[in-house]
């Protein structure tokens, strides 16, 4: 298999039912473009630092150590996705709005990152975050990229998920997920996914609306169209080393999906 590039992008907090029912069009087409499923698993508690953790290092959350939002270093650490990226030589760039990021990826690993405040910027926050993907993705073409956006998330603390104020979040971030695989797709495989749901004002019970969360992958390897059977966040970074011909970290938990 050709060994491919990789644009991995997370929408905080973005449930499925949202992805398709948020009145963007484009939530739809998505599970046309790739292989999809509206019903992979995320880790428990689904809150996002540790379920970034999980993510990035392939093991649920009493492995890595992270339960809360507050990082605290690893006991026995677990080599996360941008290590074994940069270890096999692959350069990585980060493009976030939430700043407690930074600990998903150990210092020396990423080539690149850029951070603009959700607190400080709010809505324009998710368009700075893509605009400067888009710039720095097309001049310096690195081999991986994470793009998150948090505006879903941010909007469902202070005005419940799934009302008006939350669904209007999913749209515009629809918005900047189609900007990026319109321009990126013929050169990446994209991977788009959530690092939990929520319900009511919050999120972190061990329920559908928090735990389920979609994943859509779109590239070669992934047949258009088509249905995973079944997904969870700790495949995901199997999956990306699997795509990009490096090999997954020993204690990874999670499978590829190729």
């Amino acid at each position: 298999m050709e060994t491919k590039k990789v644009i991995l992008i997370l929408v905080d907090g973005m449930r499925p039912d949202a992805l398709t029912g948020c009145g963007n069009p484009y939530g739809t087409q998505l599970l046309s473009l790739g292989q999809s499923t509206l019903s992979a698993q995320t880790v428990f508690p689904p809150v996002t630092l540790p379920c970034h953790m999980s993510l990035f290092h392939s093991v649920p959350p009493q492995r890595h150590g992270i339960l809360t939002n507050t990082y605290v270093p690893q006991v026995r650490p677990v080599p996360g996705l941008a290590e074994q990226l940069k270890g096999a030589g692959k350069v990585c760039s980060f493009f976030y709005n939430w700043e407690q990021l930074r600990d998903i990826a150990r210092p020396d690993s990423l080539a690149y990152s850029f951070y603009a405040s959700l607190a400080a910027y709010g809505e324009r926050s998710n368009e700075m975050v893509t605009e400067q993907a888009i710039s720095h993705i097309t001049a310096e073409q690195p081999d991986f990229a994470f793009v998150y956006l948090g505006l879903p998330d941010d909007v469902g603390h202070a005005h419940g998920w799934m009302g008006e104020e939350y669904m209007t979040a999913c749209r515009l971030s629809l918005e900047e997920i189609r900007r990026l695989v319109e321009l990126f797709a013929g050169d990446y495989s994209i991977l788009i996914t959530a690092d939990h749901g929520g319900h009511e004002y919050n999120h972190g019970a061990d329920i559908a609306e928090d735990m389920t969360i979609p994943l859509i992958c779109i590239g070669p390897d992934f047949a258009p169209g088509s249905t995973f059977t079944a997904a969870g966040i700790c495949d995901i970074a199997p999956t990306i080393t699997d795509l990009m011909g490096v090999p997954m970290g020993q204690d990874w938990k999670g499978t590829s999906l190729l």
